[in-house]
């Protein structure tokens, strides 16, 4: 049991929390509500309500409520739900992999680099396959970065070249082994039927085939990456969502450190 003081509206209140049977709350604690949206394909009527209802009832949820519903195109209508969720988790006993490194700014990691690695990193980044979106690999290597961070090409000790969008994997791997990249950042938005593990498994495979894997320090990104996706999938480290140049700096200097230097 774990407990502590909280302040809501400028009052402070105790309450006590178990940590071991943790659920969603609205306005008390462990009252399990929550919001839920989905479309069925059914026409907009009073039966497409009930099945709103009987549906969030065989997911968990007691009480469920339908306090919005709109036709999308005829045979197809979204809901907005409440529910009562009747499951908890054991909070203690969660384990999440993360990516073993300490973040650190720009001016530290070039003193870093400086002094452990002696040269610049040679780092290229693409979205990679079809995917056409640069927003996330433009956030981590362009001079301007993203929300105050920094990317790799304002780094004084990271030669950082961003290929942009749609790069081919073997165009990719050409460009490293033309470069001598020590790492290559993987950029992934597009996840509609996988697309995005079956282009990063083919990086994987293409790198393996040539003898390149274990020579390259290989990161992937994107909001529906996870640092376990990534591990699994034969890559290194994976950053998702709240990661900046900062943090992918930081584990390619450390983790070539560690390569080198043991």
């Amino acid at each position: 049991m774990s407990g502590g003081l909280y302040s809501m509206e400028g009052r402070d209140f105790d309450r006590t929390l178990d940590l071991k049977k943790v659920k969603p709350y609205g306005d008390t604690i462990n009252d399990g509500k929550t919001q839920i949206s989905f479309t069925l394909p059914v026409p907009c009527n009073d039966e497409a309500i009930e099945a709103a209802k009987q549906l969030l009832k065989k997911m968990g949820f007691e009480n469920p409520q339908v306090v919005f519903y709109k036709e999308l195109n005829e045979g197809f209508t979204f809901f907005n739900c409440y529910g009562n969720c009747s499951y908890t988790v054991d909070y203690t006993k969660i384990h999440v992999p993360k990516v073993e490194s300490q973040t650190m700014d720009m001016h530290q990691c070039d003193d870093f680099i400086k002094e452990h690695i002696g040269r610049k990193i040679i780092v290229i980044g693409a979205s990679t396959g079809t995917d056409a979106h640069t927003v996330g690999i433009d956030a981590i290597m362009n001079m301007k970065g993203y929300a105050g961070h920094y990317g790799l090409e304002r780094y004084e000790m990271f030669e950082a070249l961003n290929m942009g969008s749609q790069v081919s994997n073997e165009d990719f791997i050409s460009k490293a082994v033309e470069l001598n990249a020590d790492a290559l950042l993987v950029s992934q938005t597009v996840t509609q039927k996988d697309v995005h593990i079956q282009n990063m498994v083919n990086l994987v495979e293409l790198l393996e085939a040539e003898g390149l894997r274990k020579k390259v320090i290989l990161i992937c990104g994107g909001p529906r990456i996870s640092h376990e996706l990534a591990k699994e999938l034969g890559y290194d480290a994976g950053f998702s969502m709240n990661s900046y140049a900062d943090d992918v700096a930081s584990y390619i200097a450390q983790e070539l450190d560690r390569r080198r230097n043991g």
